[in-house]
């Protein structure tokens, strides 16, 4: 069936009462909107669904989500786990996030499995906390992460409190497309499902636990912090508020600020023009506040506070943004030294990352005999490899990705931005009793390391013909015959495409240099926006002949992109 076909059929099978119904009509005869929803059922991708809002078979809707969710209560039925363990969900700021969520529990209701909600908005990590603690079979999350306002996203966890991945994913897909968009769902009432013991709220009691796991990551004493440490923090009217401000609390730190105006929850994130800690205008009203507090860091969390980025005090009275590999290679040095002080690190600790990550990490994990296993992108392959690290007598040390994602601790199988910042907050307070800023902290790491120089680019290509050109580019480079970028000779290329090595398939392929400095680079589509990322790293005894190197490649790769058309 062609786009418009599809588009007709919804409006044959939906009531003309029904919002979704009046916005199809309203687009009538314009052929490249009703294309672009139309075109494609959106994608049971990154362990679960992510989209623009809005009516169509490529856009989160009562019926997406309802198919969605039917698909899964059919996976879970059919699985052999004992479905009164229930399935716990929650939720974010996003608009329709609330309705998709009791959505959710009322099919699952419906099917005769509980369902645990919380009465609000809560940060994913608390969800995976959850899934956790009530040894629940599944866990749902109505998020769009650090998506635009237009998105929203229904991401998907397995018992072990980590996003599906594997033979779940692929059984839980199977059951949703064996379903049409327009059966008819079990379903029944929030009332009825409350009062027959299916749906069951959560809130106070599980609030305080996770809060008492982030509690028990800290990893020194008092008398080793600057409790005064000035910080200041945005939850960037997400999910992060209530839950940082008291762990901030619950640890003593005494001047630990909120901006106030991205305080509160707003689907349209009206403060802030892009809800995403990784870009700098995410920090404009931290970085104001932070002036007038003299602010030694400011830490932002994304909607549903799994992502942490921060910006550090410059000493010239402004502030500098790490990034994600920044911000994990700090968390690992102090995580690991103080470990290592009071006699806690494990002989046989681990760490897991993505392939696209850079070395800067690895490098600290080396010298402390901390193992590293690669995987592929997403914190679903992250956790996913902790079964193998365990099966191998490993202790989980830390996990984390480029894109300011990280857990500290191994109860929460996900990005954990609440536990991340505290753990920034106390090393900013840790390093100011020793007359030290954490900019001066990351130089001495350098010093000791290597100068890791790296930039990000990300190239947003839209609609299907956006999906077309980066299939192109991928195709060009994963061609024969590219042995050199400028002056960098190509010493190993590993295309995931079919897997490598122990890594499973992904599309994503590295091309490493052979310049004996660690000189590479990466490419791949991103799982959940319409765009492809590169990625490039060196390493170098400078920081100005690291940027060099990553100039020289960036535009080589770059002339080669723009080839393609």
């Amino acid at each position: 069936m062609t786009a418009m076909d599809v588009y007709e059929l919804w409006l044959k099978n939906i009531d003309s009462s029904d919002p979704l119904w009046k916005e199809l009509e309203a687009i009538r005869g314009n052929e490249a909107e009703i294309t672009d929803r139309f075109y494609r059922e959106i994608e049971f991708g990154t362990a679960g669904l992510r989209g623009i809002c809005g009516a169509g078979t490529n856009r989160m809707n009562e019926l997406t989500v309802g198919r969605a969710t039917q698909g899964i209560a059919n996976y879970i039925l059919k699985s052999g786990e004992d479905i009164g363990r229930g399935v716990a969900i929650a939720y974010d700021c996003r608009h329709f996030s609330k309705e998709f969520s009791e959505l959710a529990a009322e099919i699952l209701a419906g099917n005769g499995i509980k369902a645990y909600i919380f009465p609000s908005l809560r940060p994913t990590p608390e969800l995976s906390y959850a899934i956790r603690k009530l040894n629940a079979v599944s866990g749902i999350n109505m998020t769009a992460s650090h998506n635009p306002k237009e998105y929203n996203g229904y991401k998907v966890y397995w018992s072990d409190g980590a996003q599906i991945s594997g033979e779940v994913s692929d059984g839980m897909l199977k059951e949703i497309q064996a379903l049409g968009m327009f059966d008819t769902f079990k379903r029944i009432s929030m009332e009825e499902a409350v009062k027959k013991g299916l749906i069951v709220m959560l809130g106070e009691e599980m609030d305080r636990d996770y809060l008492d796991y982030v509690r028990g990551l800290a990893l020194r004493s008092d008398s080793e912090l600057d409790l005064e440490v000035p910080v200041v923090y945005t939850p960037l009217n997400g999910a992060g508020s209530i839950p940082m401000m008291k762990a901030a609390a619950d640890r003593g730190f005494r001047n630990f600020t909120i901006v106030p105006e991205q305080k509160d929850p707003d689907p349209d994130f009206k403060s802030v023009p892009f809800p995403n800690p990784e870009n700098s205008q995410a920090f404009e009203a931290a970085e104001k506040l932070g002036r007038e507090k003299g602010a030694e860091v400011l830490i932002a969390t994304d909607p549903d506070s799994d992502r942490m980025a921060i910006e550090v005090a410059d000493g010239k009275g402004g502030f500098k943004p790490l990034n994600g590999n920044q911000t994990g290679g700090l968390i690992i040095a102090y995580m690991a030294e103080s470990l290592k002080a009071s006699g806690k690190l494990p002989a046989k600790s681990a760490m897991i990352t993505s392939i696209v990550t850079g070395d800067f990490g690895r490098a600290i994990c080396r010298d402390y005999g901390i193992k590293v296993y690669n995987t592929l992108t997403g914190f679903k392959n992250i956790c996913g490899k902790m079964p193998q690290m365990e099966a191998e007598g490993y202790t989980y040390f830390f996990g984390y990705e480029e894109s300011i994602g990280c857990a500290p601790g191994e109860k929460v199988r996900d990005k954990d931005g609440i536990a991340a910042g505290m753990i920034i907050t106390e090393m900013a307070a840790y390093y100011r009793k020793k007359g030290m800023s954490l900019l001066d902290a990351l130089e001495a790491l350098y010093k000791k390391y290597g100068f890791f120089g790296e930039e990000q680019v990300s190239i947003v290509l839209k609609g299907k013909e956006g999906q077309e050109r980066i299939g192109r580019i991928m195709d060009r480079f994963r061609a024969d015959g590219l042995d050199s970028f400028g002056e960098f000779r190509v010493g190993e290329k590993a295309d995931f495409i079919n897997g490598y090595e122990d890594i499973p398939a992904q599309n994503a392929i590295i091309f490493r240099m052979n310049d004996g400095a660690q000189t590479w680079f990466a490419l791949r589509p991103s799982g959940t926006e319409p765009k492809i990322k590169f990625y490039y790293y060196t390493v170098s005894d400078s920081a100005s002949e690291s940027a060099r190197r990553i100039s020289a490649l960036k535009a080589s790769v770059q002339a080669l992109i723009d080839s393609v058309e």
